[in-house]
């Protein structure tokens, strides 16, 4: 069995991103900063997909201490896991990925801040069932 889980953050209402960036981005808040902290000691020694803008955004140290592959929401998932046999992988956004990836995400770790300011990316808790929700 494969081990998928994914781990982020949202603000008080879901907030995302903004501007294709964590909205908080630059808040040394200790909880702002923990919450940094405990992602890059989670995912240490696993691997991590993500599209490649959340990619750009992961430091030059994570590189050293992580698999991490650069993906497209029109891959075919399952052969992106298949990929990485028997190892942890952890599915970062965006969330077209998520959309994508949703339905064999196992694991959501989720960490509510406390940032209730602008955002244009939100989470979507159908992402928790499986799927995105579809608006008519």
């Amino acid at each position: 069995m494969i081990d998928v889980r994914a781990m982020c953050a949202i603000g008080q209402r879901g907030q995302l991103g903004l501007h294709g960036r964590l909205p908080w981005e630059g808040n040394t808040d200790p909880l702002f900063v923990e919450d940094v902290t405990r992602f890059f000691a989670e995912t240490q020694g696993h691997v991590l997909i993500a599209g490649p803008k959340t990619i750009e955004a992961v430091p030059e140290f994570a590189f050293k201490d992580r698999t991490i592959d650069i993906i497209r929401s029109h891959e075919d998932p399952q052969a992106v896991l298949a990929r990485y046999p028997g190892r942890r992988i952890f599915v970062g956004g965006g969330i077209a990925v998520w959309n994508v990836y949703a339905p064999f995400i196992q694991q959501w770790d989720i960490t509510r801040l406390p940032y209730d300011g602008d955002a244009d990316r939100w989470f979507d808790p159908a992402w928790l069932v499986g799927g995105a929700l579809r608006t008519a």
